[in-house]
């Protein structure tokens, strides 16, 4: 697991500390919150105050002001726990929500939510995604016009992590710009409980069942001018920036998740008999361990050198977007096979494999379908 290629003795105590928390925490308890439908606040805040929440955020909001390697440690290992539904409520409030708040917010903005958002007082949603429109941002509906002092936004947002129980809400809006489609999306902060808006509808999925999951409803929701995440028309460029960080996350979550797979798998056909010894002395099965192993070590070593070229400052958008296809379709590789070594046991629902198959699935769809990324590299190639 360890690489000194990219990673250092910071990452690798990082890591040691995240899987104790894991071992202590999670596993324990992490099956009620699949039948629950999400993580308790408390282990929120104690992740907090342990510092995996603001592990690239600056020291003054409680933060461990780190770099995109160690983000990519955090991501790796909570996938690593087998509930993905715990790690994307985790990594959606560290980055892919919480991160419009910091990069766009103003001072004041910083100065009223950070330090409750590093420290799991305030959990974080983005709310880009509606009903008609995924991946092509420029294509959102919600309206957000100015009355005054204030915003007035309309319409509605589908399947927002973290949605039923958010404090704070990064909001995708089209304001009223008069220019092209990627100038007129902003990004608007929202306070739960705001007047107009809502939880229209909790989600049920197939995964990730103990990551909450919301349709939410704008109706004449009205907040204060001020609440607007940087410049009026800049919304797009600041989802797509940050598109770049979430990608890579996921990539490395999805590692976690297949390399955990392996090892369950590994462990089971090993001791699994049948038709005179264990699984394990089968050649076929021991070749598809062996290649689905290396092709994940492989891919491993494409994330973190990838965040090591983030970290450093260099453009890796080809990179990151060929991260996000390779991992997120090499994770489902490595589930169906997992999942077959396990004969009949692994099709029973309780079994690890079983779930963490299910929660896999949504890896080559959420955060940049594989077709959209593979575009993406196409363009610059």
């Amino acid at each position: 697991m360890v690489n000194p290629l990219f990673l250092d003795d910071e990452h690798e105590m990082l890591r040691d500390q995240i899987r104790r928390f894991v071992a202590e925490k999670v596993h324990p308890a992490a099956d009620q919150w699949e039948k629950d439908g999400c993580v308790p606040r408390e282990i929120l805040r104690e992740m907090g105050e342990l510092g995996f929440l603001g592990i690239r955020y600056p020291e003054e909001y409680g933060g461990s002001a780190m770099d995109t390697r160690a983000t990519v440690v955090l991501a790796e290992e909570l996938g690593r726990s087998t509930y993905a539904g715990f790690a994307i409520t985790a990594l959606v409030h560290t980055d892919m929500a919480s991160v419009h708040l910091f990069n766009a917010g103003s001072p004041e903005q910083r100065a009223a939510h950070m330090a409750d958002v590093v420290a799991g007082r305030k959990i974080v949603a983005v709310a880009v995604t509606e009903p008609d429109a995924g991946s092509d941002v420029k294509g959102i509906r919600t309206t957000a016009r100015r009355e005054g002092g204030d915003f007035v936004l309309n319409g509605s947002k589908m399947f927002i992590t973290n949605g039923v129980h958010a404090d704070l809400y990064c909001v995708a809006v089209k304001t009223e710009t008069g220019g092209p489609a990627s100038r007129s999306v902003s990004m608007i902060l929202v306070e739960k409980d705001t007047p107009g808006l809502s939880v229209a509808r909790v989600l049920d999925k197939t995964g990730w069942r103990s990551s909450d999951t919301a349709e939410l409803s704008f109706q004449d929701c009205r907040v204060p001018a001020d609440n607007l995440l940087g410049a009026e028309g800049q919304g797009f460029y600041a989802i797509m920036r940050n598109f770049q960080n979430e990608r890579i996350v996921l990539a490395a979550m999805t590692m976690g998740e297949a390399q955990a797979a392996l090892d369950l798998t590994l462990d089971y056909v090993k001791t699994r008999a049948a038709f005179g010894g264990p699984l394990w002395s089968k050649q076929a099965i021991r070749q598809r361990l062996a290649m689905l192993s290396a092709r994940v070590a492989a891919a491993r070593a494409f994330v973190y050198a990838t965040a090591a070229r983030d970290a450093a400052g260099e453009e890796v958008v080809k990179e990151v977007s060929m991260l996000k296809a390779l991992c997120g379709e090499l994770v489902n590789e490595v589930m169906y096979d997992c999942v077959q070594f396990h004969g009949g046991t692994g099709y029973m629902r309780g079994t690890t494999i079983e779930r963490m198959a299910r929660d896999a699935r949504v890896q080559s769809i959420g955060g940049g379908a594989t077709e959209v990324m593979l575009e993406e590299v196409a363009k610059r190639l």
